[in-house]
């Protein structure tokens, strides 16, 4: 009868060896899982790689429009150039015109001085 008692107490005793319980799943389920992932990760991958073609699209659109960009800030800084350079020739004429304008103001005063100074007998 002792050793009865020994073989159960070691298998339901303290000192039992701890076990772990694990539902066993039918082959058909883990392999039904084994290609549903397999398949979604192609769908991913298919939508990826298609998504790809759009991206693609839009960065040669969005290249050719920031070369379209690139000439018009081109024109307008040559624009401005110009503008400043009309302005710039535009400043210089006018200090000349006013330097003309204030010696012909100095020679008429000149003048007028002259023949005020020389009065005609009537």
């Amino acid at each position: 009868m002792k050793p009865v008692r020994r073989r159960i107490k070691r298998h339901f005793g303290l000192t039992a060896k701890q076990v772990a319980v694990r539902s066993k799943r039918p082959w058909y389920f883990q392999s039904g899982i084994t290609v549903l992932y397999v398949v979604l990760g192609y769908a991913i991958g298919y939508w990826q790689f298609a998504g790809a073609e759009d991206t693609h699209q839009k960065l040669i659109q969005s290249a050719l429009e920031n070369q379209s960009l690139h000439t018009k800030i081109i024109q307008v800084e040559r624009q401005l150039q110009i503008e400043q350079a009309a302005q710039t020739n535009l400043a210089q004429e006018l200090n000349k015109v006013q330097d003309e304008n204030i010696q012909i103001k100095q020679d008429l005063v000149f003048y007028k001085n002259m023949t005020n100074g020389k009065r005609l007998p009537k």
